[in-house]
């Protein structure tokens, strides 16, 4: 593809995620108009006071959360798929996710079957993210240790498995010793959400989701070469074992913050790669990067428009929205059997 062509399809997709953007801040139980909401987010005063309100403290830190968490699953899933040459890798391949959920469920769960040394009662908003974080961070820190005692990267890819494997059944035991409305707490925060976080929290939440970014843009050339496997990438000066270190750490980076925030949220970073890799006929991760963080934010906005049933006072889970468009996508993948590395 002529790079005039890469042009069209970067400035396609970015006035999109814009339309995209201001038509989720309007949809909801309560429509607001398109002029009362550019008023709002350009220092002027909406309509009705109340518009106001639900544009800045709701519904605008809830798109800019789409955003961050679709561009930074996506990113992972193609990190993963990169490293690992596996096209049905994804960004929760290697635990991170199952230790943030190890986190929060024994915040929650853990109430019940460790007394008051788990306080679920007077937590604060910040309790999750935390309890989350370290979960990541512990099995962030297994993974670290055993890549640079393995030297084949499958055997990474499998390690990662165990890890999810282990922390699912310690929550498995947790549940089944816990009240039914702490399980209950605990579903609902599996079922993913984006619509919960403060501006502090989305300052910090961007704070991480940068430095990841700048990892990512810092591997581009490796991430060119491990596509012809480590032993060519080796032969072009690439350092291996720093570049595979740099891969999993923003990965873990990027995934740990967005499940503590956001809860679990599946699929996309699974499915955006490929559709990327479709729309573009390229396999050039200068072009695949920014390509996967705008269609990954795109999907997650529709996504989160979907959820929301606009007109309605019920929302759906994230979770589940996600689901039902990624699952399909991997399907045909299967079937089709085509080539999926360019």
């Amino acid at each position: 593809m002529k790079q005039k062509s890469f042009k069209k399809h970067f400035i396609f997709l970015s006035i999109l995620l814009m339309v995209l953007f201001f038509v989720n801040i309007s949809s909801g139980s309560v429509s607001i108009p398109f002029k009362d909401i550019f008023n709002a987010l350009s220092g002027g005063i909406a309509t009705k006071e109340s518009w106001q309100t639900i544009i800045l403290q709701f519904r605008l830190p809830k798109a800019i959360t789409a955003i961050l968490v679709g561009s930074g699953l996506s990113i992972c899933g193609l990190l993963m798929q990169t490293l690992f040459r596996n096209p049905l890798a994804g960004p929760f391949v290697l635990g991170i996710s199952s230790g943030a959920s190890l986190g929060v469920a024994l915040l929650i769960l853990g109430s019940s079957l460790f007394g008051g040394f788990f306080l679920t009662n007077s937590i604060s908003n910040w309790s999750l993210p935390i309890a989350a974080s370290l979960g990541a961070f512990l099995v962030l820190s297994a993974v670290i240790i055993a890549a640079n005692r393995v030297r084949n990267t499958m055997s990474i890819l499998i390690i990662g498995l165990m890890f999810g494997s282990l922390t699912s059944a310690i929550i498995s035991v947790l549940a089944y010793f816990s009240e039914a409305a702490k399980i209950q707490q605990y579903l609902f925060w599996s079922f993913g959400s984006l619509g919960n976080l403060s501006w502090n929290e989305i300052l910090v939440f961007g704070s991480i989701y940068f430095l990841g970014l700048l990892g990512t843009i810092s591997i581009v050339k490796p991430l060119n070469s491990f596509l012809l496997g480590e032993n060519y990438a080796k032969s072009l000066g690439i350092n291996i074992k720093k570049s595979r270190n740099i891969i999993l750490l923003v990965t873990s980076l990027l995934t740990g913050v967005i499940t503590a925030f956001s809860g679990p949220i599946a699929f996309v970073g699974l499915a955006v790669p490929h559709i990327a890799r479709m729309l573009f006929s390229t396999s050039n991760h200068k072009i695949l990067l920014p390509a996967v963080a705008i269609l990954g934010a795109i999907i997650l906005l529709i996504c989160d428009g979907i959820a929301q049933l606009p007109t309605s006072e019920f929302t759906l889970p994230i979770n589940a929205i996600t689901s039902l468009f990624g699952a399909p996508v991997v399907i045909w993948l299967l079937i089709r059997k085509k080539k999926l590395f360019v």
